[in-house]
């Protein structure tokens, strides 16, 4: 399906049986309702998409605004006889970070879709083809049903791999533990965080989709739209599963590390309470001073050895007898 940079990067006509063609700049001037639903998808940062948004639109200054906003959160408010939706998506870039998340903006009423973004989202790829194959929606409302059932699709695999992830380093921390598990633990943890962070108001912007739409789309798509709801819920509750997952695994690694440091520790306090009064003894007895007892006698030095072993006994007696060995 042929690009038109002058009437955006998608400017279609749906025949209302599945279908759709591309739009000439002309034949986009000249539209109107009756020709059928119209779907122009915009990137907000081009200039002709800008102009055009501005200019020939139609749309209120406050909604052109809304769809060329730099930062959104997911929203769906009624405005009038359409709906201004925000909506994420994961970013499948390769080399992308997962909760580097897409966003498009739609304005949706009962004759057309206008939607914008800046960065390439392969959900509205997606339903492209499917109009350009003759197995599209046939409606507005049903056009962005498909769009966000391909949005939250597009986000099984990955919290999929969010749950492998976790479940690996779950198998490494029982084979051994080390300072990267816990650098991956703390990456798992702040990506789960910031996904869920845009999915959680996407679920309240879909329940009002389900509301708002309920003159628009009959039962069946109404359906089909609660089950997208429903998966997405379903998303946001094993991430919310993944991140307690991860921070229970970063809790253990750490209580073992601190069990280590205190073994380690342990280890040298007995050492130094056992050498503490053998120091104490040679330091007194090595003072360069007179009256030091055998200082004249030739055993002196093993006797004094022989005393020192049997304090070291003593004190090893003493510290198994209270337990501390």
């Amino acid at each position: 399906m042929p690009d038109s940079p002058s009437v955006g990067l998608h400017c279609l006509l749906l025949d209302g049986k599945g279908g759709a063609r591309s739009l000439t700049p002309d034949e986009l001037a000249a539209w109107s309702p009756d020709q059928g639903v119209l779907w122009v998808h915009l990137d907000y940062t081009d200039p002709d998409d800008r102009h055009w948004l501005e200019t020939g639109s139609g749309l209120d200054p406050l909604i052109v605004e809304a769809l060329r906003a730099e930062e959104t959160r997911p929203r769906a408010t009624t405005v009038g006889d359409g709906m201004l939706i925000a909506l994420r998506g994961v970013n499948v870039t390769p080399g992308a970070e997962p909760d580097d998340m897409v966003a498009i903006r739609l304005w949706v009423d009962q004759e057309r879709i206008i939607s914008t973004r800046h960065r390439r989202a392969m959900s509205v790829a997606d339903v492209a083809t499917q109009l350009a194959s003759g197995k599209g929606p046939t409606s507005a409302a049903q056009c962005l049903v498909e769009l966000v059932d391909q949005l939250v699709g597009r986000m099984s695999d990955t919290v999929d791999q969010f749950e492998d992830r976790v479940a690996e380093l779950e198998e490494q921390f029982l084979e051994a533990s080390s300072a990267a598990m816990r650098f991956d633990l703390a990456i798992l943890r702040r990506q789960a965080i910031m996904l869920r962070r845009y999915l959680a108001p996407q679920r309240e912007a879909l329940a009002r989709l389900n509301t708002a739409m309920a003159g628009w789309l009959d039962d069946s798509g109404l359906l089909h739209l609660r089950e997208v709801s429903d998966r997405l819920v379903r998303h946001i509750e094993d991430l919310d599963a993944v991140r307690e997952r991860a921070a229970v695994v970063q809790e253990e690694l750490q209580n073992r590390t601190s069990e280590q440091v205190n073994t380690r520790m342990y280890v040298l306090s007995v050492v130094a309470a056992i050498f503490l009064p053998l120091g104490f003894l040679t330091g007194l007895l090595g003072i360069n001073v007179g009256g030091i007892p055998g200082a004249d006698n030739t055993l002196a030095f093993w006797v004094f050895i022989a005393m020192l072993v049997l304090v070291v006994i003593l004190q090893v007696m003493i510290f198994r007898w209270r337990k501390w060995l």
